[in-house]
């Protein structure tokens, strides 16, 4: 019998960019699930009151963290940065919730995989980072992906697939968020300031929509709740072993893992055009992620040599 000691000192052997890929696996794996839980959980309750129900398990999952590290854990000089995240991620999270239950589930999850590109338009606009012709080209071509899956003018747009476009663009407001406080915030400190924040800011909307859910639903939603935690925990850790740029291809797992449960569960099927749009999304993103990190590590090694980075690029 392995043990969970035991599992976890075999993944210790393996590399550490094997060990964030598998993490970023399973992260992508985690996210997947939640989404079918929305789907499952909508049956009964609107998307908004379902976002409430999954914040406070989050932050139930979040207290043992709490116990361990005390109210010293949570000492911050940055409670504005936090509570403006927190309203970036409740927008996307009503937004991203809605899509999930009116939009079929891949179509909704390709037209997400823009968050990268709204990342680094952002970076740009609000961080001030340098953002060179290729990057830019990058992000234009990613948003050519989304009117592949959109099809716009050979098929009917609904408001619905604005949702997730929607998402993504707070989604990316929200790590822009995240990498600022990351500079001085634990990143324990940080998942569990956005619980703590979105718990209360999602309540409002969902008491307009309030319904009690039955026991099976509410079972599905501390399970939701859950898997979102695990899937943080899991993403954090992935970054924590290995380059962003080599890790965030398996994020896009999400896609395959998405269809075949959706076809399990619901029958639903992706359209031809959301394959090959979410391939173009997805190659952009890729490429910006490696870009980014090459300029990193020249910018890096031509501060310790004393030269120009763009003399080297």
């Amino acid at each position: 019998m392995i043990t969970s000691r035991g599992l976890a000192a075999r993944l210790g052997a393996v590399p550490a960019p094997v060990q964030g890929a598998l993490y970023m696996i399973a992260a992508a794996f985690g996210f997947s699930l939640m989404n079918m839980l929305i789907r499952v959980a909508a049956v009964e309750l609107h998307p908004f009151a379902i976002a409430f129900y999954r914040n406070i398990f989050a932050l139930v999952f979040m207290l043992p963290w709490l116990a361990r590290t005390g109210l010293s854990g949570l000492r911050t000089q940055r409670l504005g940065g936090h509570v403006l995240r927190g309203l970036s991620s409740i927008t996307a999270m009503l937004c991203w919730f809605s899509s999930v239950v009116l939009l079929p589930l891949g179509e909704a999850v390709a037209l997400n995989f823009t968050v990268p590109l709204f990342a680094t338009a952002g970076a740009a606009l609000f961080l001030r980072e340098v953002v060179g012709a290729r990057r830019w080209a990058a992000t234009f071509v990613g948003f050519l992906g989304v009117l592949i899956v959109l099809r716009p003018g050979a098929a009917e747009i609904t408001p619905a697939m604005a949702l997730p476009i929607i998402a993504a663009v707070f989604m990316a407001a929200s790590v822009l968020l995240v990498k600022s406080l990351s500079r001085t915030e634990h990143p324990a400190a940080i998942v569990f300031y956005s619980n703590m924040i979105l718990t209360p800011l999602s309540l409002g909307p969902a008491l307009f929509f309030w319904q009690w859910p039955s026991w099976p639903i509410l079972a599905a939603l501390a399970a939701l709740g859950l898997f979102a935690t695990l899937a943080q925990l899991g993403l954090t850790r992935a970054f924590s072993k290995a380059e962003a740029s080599a890790i965030i291809p398996f994020d896009y797992a999400r896609l395959p893992f998405i269809a075949v449960m959706a076809y399990i569960a619901f029958g639903e099927v992706p359209s031809a055009w959301t394959w090959p749009g979410a391939a173009v999304i997805a190659g952009a993103a890729i490429y910006i992620a490696r870009r980014e990190a090459r300029v990193a590590r020249v910018r890096a090694a031509s501060g310790a040599a004393g030269e120009s980075p763009r003399a080297q690029l």
